[in-house]
């Protein structure tokens, strides 16, 4: 299906926001995620179904300064 991630059309197998992230090589537990503009906590992501056009945000916060 496709989704929107970050702002990019992106072409994916995943049924569930969980499924993306390790299908991006992403463990989860660095990164803050969110569906169509709500907020989706680690604990719910494998329940966080995908949808065709959903838009996905997965952020990780950056190190320096």
């Amino acid at each position: 299906m496709r989704i929107d991630l970050n702002g990019q059309p992106h072409h994916t197998e995943a049924e569930t926001l969980s499924d993306l992230l390790s299908e991006l090589g992403l463990d989860g537990s660095g990164v803050a995620t969110a569906v169509n503009g709500a907020f989706a906590p680690r604990p719910q992501r494998p329940a966080t179904r995908l949808s065709e056009g959903d838009a996905v945000e997965v952020l990780r916060p950056m190190e320096g300064g």
